[in-house]
This record gives structure tokens, sequence and C-alpha cells, in this order.
């Protein structure tokens, strides 16, 4: 026999046993790793830690319940929220009492309180991402909620008893919104009393608070974004005669402590699953985002985006 002949035997022979082999250890219930395996299980590893978002208080439903579970699923990293109104957070972020990795805002003009040298050099540039409208939203049970159903918002709002809230103008962009609605609508349909709406404390709520104030019926109605409202589940009607919205900025905090983990972050906000999320709950996504830099006029805000932060 040829010195071939034997050796083509040999591995043969030495493969079959081989393949009883693997095939006694796979009946065991063992497995196999199979060659290279090791590397494509580090590679589908999934990241841990916290990312700490600092985000306004229209957003906490969404956050809480949508946004932060998807991404945890997503990448790993668990989200470490804050909210409260868009202005109170800058002014903690300025005044360093909190400490976050990105910042949500509904109002592209508070990044302004938080940028350049002279206010901490907190924000270098910010992306608008999404748009989401101002509503009125009413307590279902409310005396008042056929009325809101069947007649103008403005004609019902200033009715004996009724009860409405919204947020706190100097703290949240949403109670600024809320005053221009009142005011505008004021002057538009010669209503005084909308104007001491406008202008009265009694009002006033805090942002992270009204939600579950209107669900508990403690009000009749409040001014809402879309957003809030479709995360609670709030009946609304549109607000006739305004076309007012939170408009939704997302930066990474200069000296952000954890930095990978808010790149994630951002990059899933801005992805094609995180759109989807936003678009379910009432946020209309900017396509693609609106990026300005710190101090920037608009002459200089571009649109052009990494291609990192915007893919899927």
């Amino acid at each position: 026999m040829s010195r071939n002949s034997v050796r083509s035997k040999f591995l043969h022979s030495h493969k079959a046993v081989g393949r009883l082999l693997v095939a006694s250890l796979m009946g065991a219930g063992l497995v196999i790793p199979l060659v290279g395996s090791s590397s494509s299980a580090a590679s589908s590893r999934k990241a841990s830690g916290t990312v700490d978002v600092l985000y306004a208080g229209s957003f906490l439903d969404l956050m809480e319940q949508h946004l932060g579970p998807a991404f945890h699923q997503a990448t790993g990293y668990t989200v470490s929220g804050y909210s409260a109104g868009s202005s109170a957070l800058a002014n903690e972020i300025s005044g360093k009492t909190v400490v976050g990795d990105v910042f949500i805002s509904a109002s592209p003009s508070v990044n302004a309180s938080i940028e350049g040298a002279s206010k901490g050099n907190w924000v270098t540039s910010y992306q608008e991402f999404g748009l989401s409208p101002l509503l009125l939203a009413y307590y279902g049970k409310s005396k008042f909620a056929k009325d809101l159903q069947t007649k103008p918002w403005f004609n019902v709002v200033d009715l004996p008893g009724f009860l409405l809230g919204r947020t706190d103008p100097a703290t949240d962009p949403k109670g600024v919104l809320a005053v221009d609605a009142l005011e505008g609508t004021a002057l538009t349909h010669d209503i005084p009393a909308l104007n001491t709406l406008a202008t009265s404390t009694s009002n006033v709520f805090q942002e992270t608070a009204l939600v579950g104030d209107l669900q508990a019926g403690q009000l009749d109605a409040g001014f809402f974004y879309g957003v809030e409202a479709a995360a609670a589940h709030l009946k609304t009607v549109p607000l006739k005669g305004t076309d007012l919205s939170a408009e939704y900025t997302v930066a990474i905090l200069n000296r952000a402590p954890h930095e990978t983990a808010a790149k994630a972050f951002v990059k899933f906000l801005l992805s094609a699953t995180g759109r989807s999320i936003l678009k379910k709950y009432g946020v209309t996504p900017i396509v693609p985002p609106v990026v300005s830099k710190a101090s920037s006029s608009p002459s200089t805000t571009t649109t052009a985006l990494a291609t990192t932060t915007t893919t899927s």
C-alpha cells in the first residue's frame, strides 16, 4: 500500500471518530464551541453602566416607560434620569447642583443659558430633533368635558368654576407657550378673562406634577405637549387659533462623566428605532436633526450631522 493511501485512510478514520465524538457530546447536552466563537460572543456582548440624562419634564413618561427601556435593551446601558422644567434644569446645570451627561430641552433658546465660557461652557452644540404641539388636555369626568368637545376651548376655560393648569414660564418653556396662547387668543377674540388666566399664579403647577393632578381630577384641563398627552393617554383638544410647539433639542454636556454612554444614547435617540418611538408617542422627528453651535445665529445653523448619530 502506498504512503498516500495509508495517510488518506488515517485522515478518514480520524474525521469519523471526530464526528462521533461531537455527536456524543451534543447528545449529552454539551455545547461545542466553534473556532472563532469566542470573538463572535465578544462582539455581541452589550455594554453596562449608566448614562445620566437631564430632560424636560414633558419627556417624563416617554423616557421612563419607552425610550429608557428600549435604549437599555438595545445597548445594555441604563438611563439614570432627572426631570424638571427645561429652564430650571439649565439653572441647576449652571449652578452645579446636578451633574449629567445629556441634556434634553423643550426649547432651543434654553441652551443659550449654559453656552460660552461666562456661563460655564456646558454646551458646545446641540441638535434639534423633534416637535410636539401644545394642546389642551382635559379630565374625562370633568363637568366641562362635553363643552370642551363641542365648543372652542377659549369659550370654555374662562367659565366660572373651571380649573385650568399650566406651568411656570420662569422655569419651563411650556409655561411660556401657555401664556402666549392665552394672551394671543385674548387679543384675537377680545376675551379679557384670558389675560387674567395668563397672569394668575394660582393656576401654576410643577411640570412633573401636572399630569398626575389632571388624572386625579384636581383640574378640569391643562396645557400639555402632545408627547405628554400620548404617553399618559390624556384626552385632548387642539388649541385652535394657535400654532405652538415644543422644539426638542439634545446635547452632550461638556465634561460628561460617562461620555461613551452619552454618545450611545444620542445615537439611539436619533436612530430609526428612536425616531419610531418618538413618533409613536407624540413627537414629530426632525430628519436630519438641525445642529446649532454655541452662540450661533440662524445663518450659521446647519443640518449636517456626523453619520454615527443617525444610523439605525
